[in-house]
């Protein structure tokens, strides 16, 4: 008997059975075997896949970032070894010129000699001096010449060191580029799985646990009871960021059609004049730490155990952020995610004396976009960034 045609006998005498006892209810199991998971299991399991992909777009954005200072590294030592390539031939050139001259200038006759014959004793004196003077430049050359040779053969062995470094994280950035995709592929491939009505009820639960978060962490005084004053950069940080509201996430992009989470954050502070780490993990471990309950317009709250999400803070409990695939750049009460802490670009800049926060949209601080959409994966050329759509 068929498998199909074995599930339909079992179906039927299960509802027979059912039928011949008055009042009973029996839920007839799926035709394959398996109950329709519940809107907090889908939640759960489309985090977990956003969170995969956030992970390793920014394990990608460190390698970028590494490749783009290797290739500095490598061009730098390029140049200095033209340089010394260049200061090596002149070395040989002196040296060759120096040789020359004190051939023309040698005798078979000893010194000596040369000055009991000379009709011009204080020529040949003269001469003895400008004979002495081009052997003490030759030396000199010759230890040049000596020094320049084991400064190319240094540079050149850094030089080849360096350019094996950034093969090695070209290929180590094209595997992380396809994991990114791979983790992107999961996403859309659930999202397209879910129906309308699906995805709906799935950003009503997570509205609805993302504004119970806030309200605990509100309640708990763990935020303080007044917002600090941003610093001079830290207000043109906020009102950069607030610019760039609606433009859509894109991994790996930091501006300014698109952004990812840090691409955001680094782009709002590098064009305040305060140039910071380009990852997430990066801003975590290098920016001074600073309590949630000092936050202050400007600072970055950092979500996750392994600091691979990051906002900006607005001020009022509220973050400006890029959220994930699918979503826009937008406004977000800051429990939005699970919060490791928060960090600070400036820690030695003076607040500024008054301050006006930028005006939102209507709808900023209601987060309406969740971006529960299809996770686009952008081409991208092998040796460049991901393309800002």
């Amino acid at each position: 008997m068929s498998g199909r045609l074995l599930r339909l006998v079992c179906t039927a005498a299960l509802a027979t059975q059912v039928a011949l006892v008055p009042g009973a209810a029996v839920a007839v199991p799926e035709p394959d075997g398996s109950a329709e998971p519940s809107v907090a299991e889908m939640l759960t399991d489309l985090q977990k896949l956003y969170r995969d992909a956030e992970r390793a777009t920014e394990a990608y954005n460190a390698t970028e970032e590494q490749l783009r200072r290797k290739r500095a590294e490598v061009a730098r030592l390029d140049g200095q070894l033209t340089r010394a390539r260049l200061a090596l031939d002149d070395s040989r050139s002196e040296a060759g010129r120096l040789a020359r001259r004190q051939y023309q200038s040698s005798s078979d006759l000893s010194p000596y000699l040369r000055l009991l014959l000379a009709r011009d004793p204080q020529h040949v004196l003269d001469q003895g001096h400008v004979i002495g003077q081009v052997a003490r430049e030759r030396a000199g050359t010759t230890a040049r010449l000596a020094g320049d040779e084991r400064r190319r053969d240094e540079l050149a062995r850094k030089a080849r060191a360096a350019l094996d470094a950034r093969i090695t994280l070209t290929e180590r950035r094209k595997k992380e580029r396809d994991d990114v995709r791979r983790r992107l592929d999961d996403v859309e491939e659930m999202v397209a799985s879910l129906s309308a009505e699906q995805l709906h009820e799935v950003a009503e639960l997570e509205r609805t646990g993302v504004a119970e978060r806030q309200r605990e962490l509100e309640d708990s005084g763990a935020l303080g009871e007044d917002d600090g004053k941003p610093t001079a950069e830290g207000e043109r940080a906020v009102r950069n960021a607030v610019r760039q509201l609606g433009k859509p996430y894109q991994w790996g992009a930091e501006g300014p059609r698109s952004y990812d989470c840090s691409g955001l954050t680094s782009w709002a502070w590098d064009r305040a004049g305060t140039p910071i780490p380009r990852t997430s993990q990066e801003q975590w471990a290098k920016l001074p730490r600073v309590p949630l309950d000092a936050l202050r317009p400007g600072d970055l709250v950092v979500y996750f155990p392994e600091a691979t999400h990051v906002a900006l803070y607005l001020g009022d409990g509220l973050v400006v952020q890029a959220p994930r695939p699918g979503a826009r750049v937008k406004v977000s009460p800051l429990a939005a995610n699970p919060v490791l802490g928060a960090v600070r670009p400036d820690p030695d800049a003076r607040p500024v004396p008054h301050y006006t926060p930028p005006k939102l949209p209507a709808a900023a601080p209601t987060g309406g976009d969740e971006g529960y959409a299809s996770a686009a994966v952008p081409d991208q050329e092998e040796t460049g960034r991901p393309s800002a759509a």
